[in-house]
Protein backbone atom coordinates (compact mmCIF):
# COMPACT_ATOMS: atom_id res chain seq x y z
CA UNK A 1 0.00 0.00 0.00
CA UNK A 2 1.52 3.34 -0.97
CA UNK A 3 1.02 7.19 0.29
CA UNK A 4 1.23 10.15 -1.27
CA UNK A 5 0.51 13.30 -0.94
CA UNK A 6 -1.94 15.63 -2.91
CA UNK A 7 -1.12 17.96 -5.23
CA UNK A 8 -3.97 19.82 -4.76
CA UNK A 9 -3.71 23.00 -3.07
CA UNK A 10 -5.31 25.73 -1.83
CA UNK A 11 -4.70 28.71 -4.29
CA UNK A 12 -4.46 31.36 -1.88
CA UNK A 13 -1.24 29.89 0.58
CA UNK A 14 0.88 32.35 1.33
CA UNK A 15 3.91 32.65 -0.86
CA UNK A 16 7.44 33.89 -0.02
CA UNK A 17 9.43 36.09 -1.85
CA UNK A 18 9.96 33.76 -4.86
CA UNK A 19 6.90 33.17 -5.12
CA UNK A 20 6.92 29.36 -3.51
CA UNK A 21 4.56 28.43 -0.95
CA UNK A 22 5.36 26.15 1.85
CA UNK A 23 4.82 23.16 0.09
CA UNK A 24 7.52 23.78 -2.23
CA UNK A 25 9.73 22.73 0.56
CA UNK A 26 8.28 19.40 1.68
CA UNK A 27 8.84 16.09 0.51
CA UNK A 28 7.03 12.20 0.67
CA UNK A 29 4.95 12.11 3.34
CA UNK A 30 6.61 10.38 6.45
CA UNK A 31 7.09 6.73 7.53
CA UNK A 32 8.10 7.18 10.74
CA UNK A 33 6.26 6.33 13.76
CA UNK A 34 3.20 8.53 14.56
CA UNK A 35 3.73 11.57 16.87
CA UNK A 36 7.95 10.37 16.77
CA UNK A 37 10.01 13.84 17.37
CA UNK A 38 11.94 13.72 13.99
CA UNK A 39 9.15 14.69 11.71
CA UNK A 40 8.27 18.08 14.00
CA UNK A 41 12.30 18.58 13.16
CA UNK A 42 11.18 18.37 9.25
CA UNK A 43 8.42 20.67 9.79
CA UNK A 44 10.98 23.18 11.09
CA UNK A 45 13.55 22.81 8.22
CA UNK A 46 10.17 23.24 5.72
CA UNK A 47 9.03 26.30 7.87
CA UNK A 48 12.20 27.91 7.66
CA UNK A 49 13.36 27.30 4.07
CA UNK A 50 10.41 29.02 3.34
CA UNK A 51 10.30 31.69 5.31
CA UNK A 52 14.15 32.60 3.97
CA UNK A 53 12.76 32.11 0.50
CA UNK A 54 15.61 30.04 -0.26
CA UNK A 55 15.56 28.60 -3.72
CA UNK A 56 15.49 24.31 -3.18
CA UNK A 57 17.47 23.77 -6.29
CA UNK A 58 20.70 25.46 -4.19
CA UNK A 59 20.18 23.30 -0.97
CA UNK A 60 22.11 19.44 -1.24
CA UNK A 61 20.71 17.77 1.80
CA UNK A 62 22.65 14.85 3.13
CA UNK A 63 22.27 12.44 5.58
CA UNK A 64 23.84 8.64 6.88
CA UNK A 65 22.01 5.61 8.69
CA UNK A 66 19.11 5.12 10.83
CA UNK A 67 15.79 6.87 11.31
CA UNK A 68 16.86 10.56 11.95
CA UNK A 69 19.18 10.07 8.18
CA UNK A 70 15.32 9.13 6.85
CA UNK A 71 13.67 12.16 6.91
CA UNK A 72 15.39 14.08 4.60
CA UNK A 73 13.23 12.37 2.09
CA UNK A 74 10.05 14.30 4.23
CA UNK A 75 11.18 17.58 3.75
CA UNK A 76 13.07 19.30 0.73
CA UNK A 77 11.89 17.15 -2.34
CA UNK A 78 13.07 19.03 -5.01
CA UNK A 79 16.65 19.57 -3.50
CA UNK A 80 19.91 17.70 -4.29
CA UNK A 81 19.98 14.74 -1.61
CA UNK A 82 22.49 11.74 -0.46
CA UNK A 83 21.94 9.11 1.56
CA UNK A 84 25.54 7.67 2.87
CA UNK A 85 26.90 5.26 4.81
CA UNK A 86 26.44 4.78 8.31
CA UNK A 87 28.33 7.67 10.47
CA UNK A 88 29.71 9.04 6.78
CA UNK A 89 28.00 11.91 5.97
CA UNK A 90 30.34 14.32 7.16
CA UNK A 91 33.08 13.03 4.80
CA UNK A 92 30.66 13.44 2.29
CA UNK A 93 29.23 16.85 2.46
CA UNK A 94 33.48 17.96 3.06
CA UNK A 95 33.64 16.17 -0.75
CA UNK A 96 30.37 17.65 -2.25
CA UNK A 97 31.69 21.16 -0.50
CA UNK A 98 34.52 21.09 -2.07
CA UNK A 99 33.63 20.71 -5.49
CA UNK A 100 30.69 23.30 -5.43
CA UNK A 101 30.81 25.97 -2.70
CA UNK A 102 27.45 27.25 -3.97
CA UNK A 103 25.35 25.13 -2.73
CA UNK A 104 24.00 25.26 0.96
CA UNK A 105 24.89 22.42 2.36
CA UNK A 106 22.49 20.61 5.53
CA UNK A 107 23.32 17.57 7.30
CA UNK A 108 20.59 15.50 8.78
CA UNK A 109 22.10 12.61 11.71
CA UNK A 110 21.02 11.01 14.56
CA UNK A 111 22.96 10.16 18.19
CA UNK A 112 23.74 7.23 17.20
CA UNK A 113 25.20 8.10 13.27
CA UNK A 114 27.21 11.00 14.59
CA UNK A 115 28.21 10.18 18.37
CA UNK A 116 28.97 6.04 17.84
CA UNK A 117 30.08 5.34 14.78
CA UNK A 118 30.58 8.74 13.10
CA UNK A 119 31.92 10.21 15.89
CA UNK A 120 35.53 10.55 14.35
CA UNK A 121 34.41 12.39 11.07
CA UNK A 122 32.04 14.72 13.43
CA UNK A 123 35.10 16.11 15.26
CA UNK A 124 36.74 16.72 12.22
CA UNK A 125 34.28 18.57 10.36
CA UNK A 126 33.70 20.88 13.43
CA UNK A 127 37.17 21.53 13.92
CA UNK A 128 38.13 22.48 9.94
CA UNK A 129 35.03 24.83 10.11
CA UNK A 130 32.99 23.29 6.93
CA UNK A 131 31.05 25.95 5.41
CA UNK A 132 27.41 23.68 6.39
CA UNK A 133 24.61 23.36 8.79
CA UNK A 134 24.59 20.06 10.95
CA UNK A 135 21.25 18.68 12.83
CA UNK A 136 21.28 16.29 14.54
CA UNK A 137 17.77 14.05 15.77
CA UNK A 138 18.65 13.06 19.09
CA UNK A 139 16.66 10.59 20.42
CA UNK A 140 19.36 8.86 23.02
CA UNK A 141 18.25 5.11 21.15
CA UNK A 142 18.64 3.10 18.39
CA UNK A 143 15.33 2.71 17.12
CA UNK A 144 15.71 1.13 13.62
CA UNK A 145 17.19 -1.71 16.31
CA UNK A 146 14.63 -2.42 18.98
CA UNK A 147 15.74 0.35 21.07
CA UNK A 148 19.36 0.13 22.58
CA UNK A 149 21.11 2.99 24.57
CA UNK A 150 23.08 5.52 22.30
CA UNK A 151 26.14 7.49 23.26
CA UNK A 152 23.88 9.85 24.09
CA UNK A 153 21.54 8.57 26.76
CA UNK A 154 22.07 10.02 29.87
CA UNK A 155 23.39 7.46 32.93
CA UNK A 156 21.10 6.49 34.72
CA UNK A 157 18.03 6.86 32.38
CA UNK A 158 15.77 4.51 31.34
CA UNK A 159 14.50 3.19 28.35
CA UNK A 160 11.25 1.60 27.54
CA UNK A 161 12.80 -1.71 28.48
CA UNK A 162 13.61 -0.53 31.68
CA UNK A 163 17.27 -0.85 32.48
CA UNK A 164 19.00 2.36 33.68
CA UNK A 165 22.06 3.19 31.11
CA UNK A 166 25.21 2.61 33.16
CA UNK A 167 27.50 4.46 30.80
CA UNK A 168 28.39 8.81 31.20
CA UNK A 169 26.91 10.57 28.41
CA UNK A 170 28.54 12.19 25.30
CA UNK A 171 27.30 15.66 25.05
CA UNK A 172 27.32 16.97 21.35
CA UNK A 173 27.72 20.42 22.25
CA UNK A 174 30.45 20.01 24.62
CA UNK A 175 32.17 17.95 22.06
CA UNK A 176 31.22 20.89 18.89
CA UNK A 177 32.65 23.49 21.53
CA UNK A 178 36.00 21.41 22.21
CA UNK A 179 36.35 20.65 18.74
CA UNK A 180 36.60 24.21 17.41
CA UNK A 181 32.60 24.72 15.86
CA UNK A 182 31.60 28.20 15.79
CA UNK A 183 27.84 27.69 15.99
CA UNK A 184 26.10 25.86 18.68
CA UNK A 185 22.65 25.45 19.47
CA UNK A 186 20.32 22.85 21.32
CA UNK A 187 16.68 22.70 21.00
CA UNK A 188 13.85 20.72 21.99
CA UNK A 189 11.43 19.05 18.30
CA UNK A 190 8.59 20.01 20.49
CA UNK A 191 9.73 23.58 20.45
CA UNK A 192 8.97 24.90 16.90
CA UNK A 193 9.16 29.08 18.23
CA UNK A 194 12.83 28.12 19.44
CA UNK A 195 13.89 25.74 17.04
CA UNK A 196 12.38 27.36 13.49
CA UNK A 197 15.20 31.02 14.41
CA UNK A 198 18.10 28.74 15.60
CA UNK A 199 18.06 26.79 11.92
CA UNK A 200 17.55 30.35 10.50
CA UNK A 201 20.21 31.82 11.88
CA UNK A 202 22.64 28.31 11.36
CA UNK A 203 21.44 28.72 7.85
CA UNK A 204 23.00 32.37 7.04
CA UNK A 205 26.12 31.40 9.49
CA UNK A 206 29.76 31.22 7.60
CA UNK A 207 30.85 27.95 9.09
CA UNK A 208 30.34 24.80 10.88
CA UNK A 209 26.92 25.13 12.80
CA UNK A 210 25.34 22.39 14.92
CA UNK A 211 21.99 22.16 16.51
CA UNK A 212 21.61 19.20 18.47
CA UNK A 213 17.80 18.93 18.68
CA UNK A 214 16.28 16.34 21.59
CA UNK A 215 13.67 14.37 19.60
CA UNK A 216 11.65 11.68 21.94
CA UNK A 217 11.37 8.39 20.45
CA UNK A 218 7.42 7.75 20.64
CA UNK A 219 7.92 3.93 20.39
CA UNK A 220 11.59 2.66 22.63
CA UNK A 221 11.97 5.94 24.50
CA UNK A 222 9.39 8.17 25.79
CA UNK A 223 8.74 6.63 28.74
CA UNK A 224 9.19 8.41 32.75
CA UNK A 225 12.39 6.87 33.05
CA UNK A 226 13.77 8.50 30.23
CA UNK A 227 15.64 12.02 30.38
CA UNK A 228 14.52 12.21 26.18
CA UNK A 229 10.88 11.60 26.84
CA UNK A 230 8.83 14.40 26.05
CA UNK A 231 7.86 14.94 29.69
CA UNK A 232 10.99 15.03 31.20
CA UNK A 233 12.36 17.55 28.59
CA UNK A 234 9.57 19.54 28.61
CA UNK A 235 10.14 19.92 32.98
CA UNK A 236 13.89 20.63 32.80
CA UNK A 237 14.63 22.55 29.91
CA UNK A 238 15.90 26.14 30.27
CA UNK A 239 16.54 28.26 27.68
CA UNK A 240 19.62 30.73 27.20
CA UNK A 241 17.00 33.32 26.09
CA UNK A 242 14.99 33.54 22.83
CA UNK A 243 16.41 34.55 19.35
CA UNK A 244 14.20 36.86 16.72
CA UNK A 245 16.63 36.34 12.78
CA UNK A 246 15.48 39.17 10.98
CA UNK A 247 16.18 38.50 7.24
CA UNK A 248 18.32 41.59 5.22
CA UNK A 249 15.41 42.59 3.39
CA UNK A 250 12.74 43.59 6.31
CA UNK A 251 13.31 46.91 7.74
CA UNK A 252 15.20 46.00 11.18
CA UNK A 253 13.13 48.34 13.02
CA UNK A 254 9.83 46.65 12.80
CA UNK A 255 11.20 43.35 14.44
CA UNK A 256 12.77 45.05 17.29
CA UNK A 257 11.74 44.60 20.95
CA UNK A 258 12.93 46.13 23.95
CA UNK A 259 15.45 44.89 26.30
CA UNK A 260 17.24 42.60 23.95
CA UNK A 261 20.78 42.13 24.90
CA UNK A 262 22.84 41.51 21.58
CA UNK A 263 22.65 42.47 17.80
CA UNK A 264 24.38 40.25 15.30
CA UNK A 265 25.16 40.95 12.12
CA UNK A 266 25.22 37.38 9.87
CA UNK A 267 27.58 37.40 7.06
CA UNK A 268 24.38 38.10 4.48
CA UNK A 269 23.79 40.93 5.75
CA UNK A 270 20.45 39.07 8.26
CA UNK A 271 20.74 39.91 11.79
CA UNK A 272 19.79 37.78 15.00
CA UNK A 273 18.21 39.36 18.13
CA UNK A 274 19.44 37.47 21.28
CA UNK A 275 17.45 38.01 24.63
CA UNK A 276 19.28 36.66 27.64
CA UNK A 277 17.19 34.98 30.32
CA UNK A 278 21.24 33.19 31.92
CA UNK A 279 23.14 35.81 32.85
CA UNK A 280 25.74 33.26 33.23
CA UNK A 281 26.17 32.92 30.01
CA UNK A 282 28.47 34.76 27.24
CA UNK A 283 27.29 32.85 23.52
CA UNK A 284 30.33 34.70 21.99
CA UNK A 285 32.65 33.24 24.60
CA UNK A 286 33.58 29.26 24.02
CA UNK A 287 35.32 28.96 27.64
CA UNK A 288 31.28 30.47 29.13
CA UNK A 289 29.76 28.32 26.92
CA UNK A 290 31.05 25.19 28.28
CA UNK A 291 31.28 26.21 31.68
CA UNK A 292 27.09 27.12 31.26
CA UNK A 293 26.48 23.36 29.97
CA UNK A 294 28.48 21.60 32.78
CA UNK A 295 26.39 23.29 35.02
CA UNK A 296 23.63 22.83 33.94
CA UNK A 297 24.39 18.81 33.11
CA UNK A 298 25.38 19.30 37.37
CA UNK A 299 22.27 20.77 37.87
CA UNK A 300 20.01 18.10 35.46
CA UNK A 301 18.55 20.57 33.22
CA UNK A 302 18.82 20.95 29.61
CA UNK A 303 20.17 23.75 28.40
CA UNK A 304 18.27 24.84 24.94
CA UNK A 305 18.96 27.88 23.05
CA UNK A 306 22.02 29.35 21.34
CA UNK A 307 25.11 28.61 23.18
CA UNK A 308 28.03 29.78 21.21
CA UNK A 309 28.92 31.98 18.05
CA UNK A 310 31.88 33.12 16.77
CA UNK A 311 30.81 36.48 15.07
CA UNK A 312 34.13 36.17 13.22
CA UNK A 313 33.70 33.07 11.49
CA UNK A 314 36.36 32.14 8.72
CA UNK A 315 34.94 28.29 7.11
CA UNK A 316 37.13 25.84 5.49
CA UNK A 317 37.19 27.77 1.85
CA UNK A 318 38.49 30.97 3.66
CA UNK A 319 41.37 28.79 5.36
CA UNK A 320 42.35 27.24 2.71
CA UNK A 321 42.39 29.86 0.29
CA UNK A 322 40.06 27.99 -2.84
CA UNK A 323 38.48 29.13 -5.99
CA UNK A 324 35.89 31.34 -5.68
CA UNK A 325 34.13 29.39 -8.97
CA UNK A 326 32.96 26.11 -8.18
CA UNK A 327 35.27 23.31 -8.92
CA UNK A 328 32.44 22.00 -11.05
CA UNK A 329 32.50 25.07 -13.56
CA UNK A 330 36.83 25.04 -13.63
CA UNK A 331 37.71 23.83 -16.94
CA UNK A 332 40.39 22.24 -18.44
CA UNK A 333 42.53 25.96 -19.03
CA UNK A 334 41.89 27.07 -15.61
CA UNK A 335 43.35 23.74 -14.06
CA UNK A 336 46.12 23.64 -16.48
CA UNK A 337 47.91 26.80 -17.42
CA UNK A 338 50.32 25.35 -19.60
CA UNK A 339 54.04 24.53 -20.07
CA UNK A 340 54.82 28.12 -19.84
CA UNK A 341 54.13 28.04 -16.12
CA UNK A 342 55.00 24.93 -15.04
CA UNK A 343 58.97 26.39 -16.58
CA UNK A 344 58.28 29.46 -14.57
CA UNK A 345 57.33 27.48 -11.38
CA UNK A 346 60.24 25.17 -12.13
CA UNK A 347 62.54 28.02 -11.99
CA UNK A 348 61.34 29.48 -9.20
CA UNK A 349 62.28 26.67 -7.09
CA UNK A 350 66.09 26.23 -8.05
Amino acid sequence: MSYQIPKFRHPELPVNDLGYTKADYEGSISSLCAGCGHDSISGAIVMACHELSLEPHKIAKLSGIGCSSKSPTYFLGKSHGFNSVHGRMPSVVTGAAMANRDLMYLGVSGDGDTASIGMGQFAHVARRNLNMVYIVMNNGCYGLTKGQDSATADEGSASKKGDANVYSAIDLCGTALQMGATFVARSFSGDKGQLVPLIKAAMTHRGFALIDVISPCVTFNNNPGSTKSYEFVREHAEATGTVDFVPMRKEITTDYKPGFSHEVTMHDGSSIHLYKVDEELDPFNRRSAMMTLEDHRESGSILTGLIYMDRDSRDLHDVLETSQRPLNELREGDLCPGNKMLENINASLR
